[in-house]
């Protein structure tokens, strides 16, 4: 597969992230030649937790949302976990950053309960993907087809239900990556 020479991914989270959420995709993009970046509210560190109970590991945060530029960046990763999707979803620097990168039509890919955010902004409706089914009926109510599939993409979204599918959201959404970063120029500093 195409590197992503160096291109930068962001993965928006904070504590309570489901681990594999966040490691495998990130391991995925690291392998394909790209730049993984934490982002989240607050300098330090993150904790994750594995299957939303058990406590995992910490995890440095990499640039802090007040100064983060979408366009720096030629996707988004919104890994999921109960508490960490709660919680960022209502910051609205958070949702601002989102709605950057639905707006520019980059790729945005959520897993889990990581599409909870995509609601807030109203970015779902009429659009199809999948989550887990413990969201199935708030995407339904705000628009979106559901579907029970372990990758979907419509556009420049781009979906997996669990970490049960991680395989195939790891090679769906590098695939995406690489076809974006064609046509991707990161903004000037």
């Amino acid at each position: 597969m195409t590197e992503l020479n160096g291109h930068k991914i962001a993965f928006l989270c904070k504590r309570g992230v489901e681990q594999p959420e966040l490691t495998e995709p990130w391991q995925a993009v690291l392998d394909a030649g790209g730049q993984p970046v934490l982002v989240s509210e607050e300098p330090g560190t993150i904790t994750a937790l594995k299957g939303d109970w058990d406590r995992g590991d910490d995890f440095t945060v990499d640039v802090t949302l007040d100064e983060a530029d979408p366009d720096d960046y030629l996707g988004l990763v919104l890994p999921g976990g109960t508490l960490n999707s709660d919680k960022i979803r209502t910051n609205e620097d958070a949702q601002a950053f989102v709605k950057a990168f639905m707006d520019a039509d980059k790729p945005v890919a959520p897993i889990c309960h990581g599409a909870w955010i995509l609601i807030e902004i109203d970015a779902v409706r009429g659009r199809t993907l999948t989550s887990t089914t413990r969201i199935r009926t708030d995407l339904r109510n705000a628009g979106a087809t559901w579907v029970d599939q372990e990758f979907v993409s419509d556009g420049n979204l781009h979906s997996s239900r669990s970490p049960r599918d991680i395989e195939a959201f790891n090679d769906g959404i590098i695939r995406a990556f690489v076809r974006a970063a064609a046509d991707f120029h990161p903004a000037e500093s």
